[in-house]
């Protein structure tokens, strides 16, 4: 974005300021600068000269004029400009003598480009009146600085900050009372005023299209506008001084007497200003007449109804549109314009009526003779001024790490255009401009951020933050997964982690129906569009993975089960899985070492015997039952689930299990006599369950029991085919005594006995 330096000055009275100082300035107080380049540098010894005879030099394209300068007297120089008469009055520059043509030239008349005014090089520069040009100075701001700021990309804007950094006062450039009054020459209708908070429009008539004075073609070539007409020059001075984007329809060209805001209808087409074509969507606005587009929404203006030399009346419009909406469009034709850039930054509403208050004022001296033609066609959305933000001296002192008065607070807010009341002392009301409330000022911390870099952010000592360390509050439920962790670890489990996302395929493989899970709104992945409600869809898919490379592994997870609750947030369930694969062998391995993992993890729970559910093996599916509780499964997978060999699975709700834990467990002094043990081996049906054998040996104990450990289990001879032998090691004694060995052999007896009565056999 380039700003003029006399643009500048214009606005702010009394600024003396350098350009390289104030563009110091802007960069540390409000946004980066690239530089300053200097522009027009001939203009500075240039002279307005009246030529007062031209003589032909034969042979040659040449001419000798005559001049007289008003700061140089009489000069004669060789021109070979078409355009040069006598009477007329141009520019002179003294550039000092040459030979041209065997004669001599002292100095030039200039054109346009050679002056820097315009881009005008087919002749010398043709004057009506006085030359009030000068040369100038551009200070480029970096466009990506400026991106929060919609309305430092018009000099008024900027000019603002200078006034505030600087001091000085700043000069509106607009005269509402300049706006007609009465019924509208036009009408609007805005089809949603969400995409357009604010369409304003005014209609002239008399219009004489020509070229732009030398000053306007000059101020917008100096930022690198290029000059078009006076009617077109007009609509992009006033963006480039007030950041508002204008645009003129011959209003000849237009078909009735509205003008619609609309959404593109499908398969509509517009010739744009650039000759380009383009398609249109339901996604794109528009701006319409009875017959179809006449302009695309923020970006770029129709060419059949373009001004032309024709002209003679207009309609000038001057409007707001949805920042998105235009960036959408811009992006999707693949066109940025100066209007689109500006439009993308959420533009003040307040400013469309501004914008055509001040082109009135501009079109009345570029076009003399042009009328108004009614009152201002004017439609607006219903907008709320922002709550006032609550700001507090200590606080702002506090954030910034410097003392800060009151009065220094209100000097700069005020500087800058906020309304600022004290509603006690060091207390601030601050209402917030409309130009600044289009999503960059909204809270206290924009406000320290505008005070802060006024007051500059070198002013403030650089200094560590404070900051006291304190130890975070415990969180009991992540140090028990962290021993979870570190217990499955120590067993030779290794860990994975997985999406918590499922697909429905997953979800139905385990049963489970996907209408039960929580469906994600932006699935990342076609096969992540669930949250899941186990551990175990993961799992499988780590398994079968792995299994293609390895022939056996042991691996755990610990995650969230998630559950819907209607209306609340879904429940989420610690859950620990572990899993045991072995391409080879019958898989019973397995399931005893992940019945050992849980007996780590829960000393003295059982493992039940229960129906299975779909996805586990019919004949090996267990619970995990710990001091009366349910507290997980233990079970090998289905051979339906695609694993090629034996996968078995511990799967343990951690919640239930943390809970438990915590019961208090009291202390037992050691022992103080000895025990004795003795062998026992129960012949039982093949499906008999260990644990089912050894509660019944521990009943017919009783409370002489100290310990019962599972020893082995026997097939074969002399054993008949449908039955196996489960040895038991029994350790017994007394608390206050030691046993004898007829005591030993009696509780023995009352055991063998029990299990004879119970149906068993024994191997005695």
């Amino acid at each position: 974005m380039k700003f003029s330096y006399n643009w500048i000055r214009e606005l702010v009275p009394g600024l003396q300021t350098s350009p390289r100082e104030l563009m110091r300035l802007i960069t540390m107080k409000t946004a980066e600068c690239e530089g300053v380049e200097q522009v027009g540098q001939p203009l500075e010894s240039a002279s307005v000269a009246r030529v007062v005879s031209v003589e032909g030099i034969e042979g040659s394209h040449n001419q000798v004029a005559v001049v007289e300068t008003v700061r140089y007297g009489s000069k004669r120089v060789i021109c070979g400009a078409p355009n040069i008469r006598p009477g007329l009055q141009t520019v002179y520059v003294p550039l000092g003598t040459a030979l041209i043509d065997g004669v001599e030239s002292d100095g030039m008349l200039a054109s346009g480009l050679e002056l820097g005014i315009n881009r005008d090089h087919t002749g010398i520069v043709e004057l009506d009146g006085e030359m009030l040009l000068a040369p100038d100075s551009v200070i480029e701001v970096d466009n990506k600085s400026l991106t929060h700021r919609p309305d430092l990309w018009g000099h008024h804007g900027m000019a603002r900050e200078v006034a505030a950094i600087t001091g000085n006062s700043l000069r509106d450039p607009v005269t509402p009372d300049l706006l007609p009054k009465g019924p509208p020459e036009i009408g609007i209708e805005i089809e949603d005023l969400a995409l357009c908070p604010r369409y304003s429009a005014l209609v002239f008539e008399n219009v004489t299209v020509a070229p732009s004075p030398l000053w306007l073609q000059y101020r917008l070539e100096t930022i690198g506008l290029n000059a078009i007409n006076n009617i077109v020059d007009v609509t992009n001075y006033v963006m480039a001084e007030l950041a508002q984007p204008m645009h003129a329809f011959d209003a000849d060209k237009l078909h009735g007497r509205t003008i619609f805001v609309r959404s593109a209808r499908a398969g509509e087409q517009i010739a744009a200003l650039n000759e380009q074509t383009y398609e249109l969507s339901p996604s794109n606005l528009v701006i319409a007449d009875a017959e179809g587009p006449i302009a695309i929404a923020g970006v770029i203006g129709g060419l059949h109804s373009a001004i032309g030399p024709e002209t003679k009346r207009i309609v000038l419009e001057s409007a707001n549109f949805q920042a998105a909406s235009v960036r959408k469009t811009s992006v999707a034709l693949k066109l940025r314009t100066d209007a689109s850039m500006r439009f993308e930054k959420s533009q003040d509403p307040v400013n469309t009526v501004r914008g055509l208050a001040r082109a009135i004022e501009l079109l009345e001296k570029v076009s003399p003779g042009i009328r108004l033609v009614g009152g201002l066609a004017d439609r607006k959305a219903d907008s709320r001024s922002p709550a006032p933000i609550e700001l507090t001296v200590d606080w702002l002192s506090r954030k910034l790490g410097r003392a800060v008065t009151a009065d220094q607070v209100r000097s700069i807010l005020e500087s800058l255009e906020f309304g600022v009341s004290e509603t006690v002392p060091g207390h601030f009301s601050v209402a917030v401009p409309s130009w600044r409330a289009t999503k960059d000022i909204s809270i206290k911390d924009d406000l320290l951020e505008e005070v802060g870099r006024m007051l500059g952010y070198d002013s403030i000592t650089p200094r560590a933050p404070l900051v006291e360390s304190v130890v975070p509050p415990a969180n009991p439920s992540r140090r028990y997964e962290r021993r979870v962790r570190e217990m499955a670890a120590a067993q030779g489990f290794t860990e994975v982690q997985n999406y918590s996302f499922v697909n429905e395929e997953m979800a139905r493989a385990f049963g489970m129906d996907p209408e039960a899970h929580v469906k994600v709104a932006n699935p990342i992945a076609s096969d992540q569009t669930l949250l899941r409600r186990s551990l175990l869809p993961g799992i499988r898919k780590n398994i079968v993975e792995n299994s293609r490379r390895l022939g056996s592994f042991r691996l755990f997870e610990i995650g969230r089960e998630i559950h819907p609750r209607g209306r609340e947030l879904p429940e989420e369930i610690p859950h620990f899985a572990a899993a045991m694969y072995a391409r080879e062998g019958d898989g019973s391995a397995s399931l005893f070492e992940l019945k050992r993992l849980a007996e780590c993890l829960m000393p003295g729970c059982e493992v039940q015997m229960t129906s299975a559910r779909p996805y586990e093996h019919p004949q090996r599916a267990a619970s995990v039952v710990w001091r009366t509780q349910d507290a997980g499964r233990i079970f090998e997978l289905h051979p339906s689930l695609g694993v090629d060999g034996r996968a078995a699975i511990l799967d343990l709700d951690l919640a239930t299990i943390e809970q438990l834990d915590q019961r208090e467990e009291r202390y037992q002094s050691l022992r103080r006599f000895p025990t004795s043990a003795f062998d026992l081996s129960v012949v039982a049906e093949p499906r008999e369950t260990a644990g089912e054998i050894e509660k019944r040996l521990s009943a017919a104990a009783g409370d002489d029991l100290v310990e019962i450990e599972f020893v082995r289990v026997y097939t074969g001879q002399p054993l008949p085919e449908d039955r196996k032998s489960v040895s038991y090691r029994l350790t017994v004694g007394a608390s206050g005594r030691t046993l004898s060995s007829d005591e030993v052999t009696a509780i023995r007896n009352r055991i063998i006995d029990a299990m004879r009565a119970a149906g068993y056999d024994l191997r005695v």
